[in-house]
């Protein structure tokens, strides 16, 4: 009702802004990180729920005293630190961070890992679980897998990231992998780090929703939302490593306008073909080619193998239109969008477990540009970037020289590859792969030509059953052997 801007649903009301903000909070750490991304959409939330959403990131309750000495005592020595500010600077859903500096004044900051976190989570995944499987027999095929994507993937991600030692072991691999990116990490001190406390350099900066600040130190908004959008290219398309939380907490911005990236709890591959399919997608929306943007979709597997092509390419070039539109605002484009959704509800989209966190990253990535720019989206705003690092995400060398030398050296093992095939299909053992996506929809068909048939054969056992009681139940008998008779012949 809120992102909607509807003043009631039924007899229901939207919550206001601070009910919204504590209710969320009391429902504790897995629910706040699901409502983080939606608290980085200017485009969805007016300015009073932003301005109490976004202390979802950092400024929520911190650890009583009583959890804090515990986890404090568990993690170091009583002369670790030369001095150690017991009030955090930023207190988030996982863990909460303090300001400390080592016997040399070094000034670091330590993330520690809130008290009895794993059994929370733990137990919010069970609550999580338990609702989905009470609800399950509502939903349609493709959303049952859907949601079960979902949650599997949010308790894994969730799971990893109150450990520690996995979060430091991102946090060097990340380092290193994009060292020469322009972009500033800290540096862990690994002497002090533990599966409860990290210990890591201070890095000064501005939160990136920090519009006061930022404005007043004259950075460039564009120029640093461009670089971030330049980086998440290298990350999702060349790399297939990146940062899946990129929350306005989690990136800072110096008077120098460099970037600071923070929390390396989740960090995600991605893999190959999922690559691919995401090149695809941007080559096909740049060239406003609707019918192989679906193919591609189909391939990231957001929409079923026997989707209509047709019916959904139509619906595509509407979404294009609307953000292509520069004369409409944030609200008219949002309203826009959701009559044309209405009239999706029976298409069969899908979100598979790759795509959830692109997808999230994706919208956070918007969100943060629309905290900046008006009506700032991925179609006009974001697409042309990503259009122009394509060649490289494809491999493609500085130089056209280089390039063609690369294509040379692969030609022995093309012309290797393309023999094989055809001594295989001479001799008839030449096999075709099929898609996730396929045999996806073969099984979803399989069973609903199965289940039925199998329905209608129990019922007839039941018949013969019920007959062999001797008890009067013959009409009952009957009518359950014709039931089932109905059932094997008709869907």
């Amino acid at each position: 009702m809120v992102i909607k801007k509807k003043d009631k649903f039924l007899f229901f009301k939207p919550l206001k802004p601070k009910k919204l903000k504590s209710t969320i909070t009391a429902l504790g750490a897995s629910f706040i990180k699901l409502a983080q991304v939606l608290a980085t959409r200017a485009d969805f939330f007016s300015q009073e729920y932003l301005d109490e959403l976004k202390e979802l990131h950092d400024q929520i309750p911190h650890m009583s005293q009583e959890h804090f000495d515990t986890v404090y005592k568990q993690s170091f020595f009583t002369n670790t630190f030369k001095s150690f500010d017991t009030t955090p600077i930023a207190s988030a859903s996982i863990g909460q961070v303090h300001i400390a500096f080592l016997h040399d004044d070094t000034k670091v900051a330590v993330k520690l890992k809130r008290h009895l976190i794993k059994e929370q989570v733990s137990a919010d995944i069970k609550i999580i679980n338990f609702f989905n499987s009470i609800f399950k027999p509502f939903f349609s095929f493709y959303t049952k897998n859907s949601i079960d994507a979902v949650i599997s993937e949010f308790s894994k991600m969730i799971l990893e990231e109150v450990n520690f030692n996995t979060e430091l072991t991102n946090l060097k691999k990340f380092s290193s992998t994009y060292k020469d990116s322009g972009i500033i990490f800290p540096k862990p001190y690994e002497q002090f780090c533990s599966n409860d406390a990290i210990v890591m350099s201070y890095e000064e900066g501005f939160r990136f929703d920090d519009k006061e600040n930022i404005f007043k130190n004259n950075i460039d908004a564009k120029a640093v939302i461009g670089k971030l959008v330049e980086f998440y290219t290298t990350q999702m398309l060349i790399n297939g490593y990146f940062h899946a939380d990129p929350h306005p907490g989690n990136i800072l911005i110096t008077k120098d306008s460099n970037i600071v990236f923070l929390d390396f709890g989740m960090v995600k591959t991605v893999p190959n073909e999922t690559r691919v399919a995401i090149i695809e997608l941007i080559k096909a929306a740049n060239e406003q080619n609707y019918e192989a943007y679906i193919d591609a979709n189909k391939r990231l597997g957001t929409i079923s193998y026997e989707a209509p092509v047709s019916e959904l390419a139509e619906f595509t070039a509407k979404m294009f239109e609307i953000f292509s539109n520069n004369n409409l605002d944030s609200e008219s484009m949002q309203k826009l969008a959701f009559e044309i959704l209405e009239t999706t509800r029976d298409f069969p989209f899908k979100l598979p477990s790759d795509a959830i966190y692109i997808l999230r990253v994706s919208a956070i990535i918007e969100g943060l540009g629309t905290t900046y720019i008006e009506n700032f989206n991925g179609v006009k705003d974001i697409l042309p970037i990503l259009q122009v690092n394509i060649p490289k995400a494809l491999g493609a060398k500085e130089s056209v020289l280089e390039t063609l030398v690369d294509e040379v050296k692969d030609l022995p093992f093309i012309v290797r590859d393309l023999k094989s095939v055809i001594t295989k299909a001479s001799k008839g053992n030449l096999e075709v792969e099929l898609s996730k996506g396929q045999l996806e929809y073969i099984l979803k068909e399989l069973k609903s030509h199965i289940n039925p048939k199998l329905g209608g054969f129990a019922l007839m056992l039941g018949s013969f059953f019920v007959l062999s009681l001797d008890n009067g139940y013959d009409n009952f008998a009957i009518a359950l052997f014709l039931l089932g008779i109905a059932r094997v012949f008709y869907k």
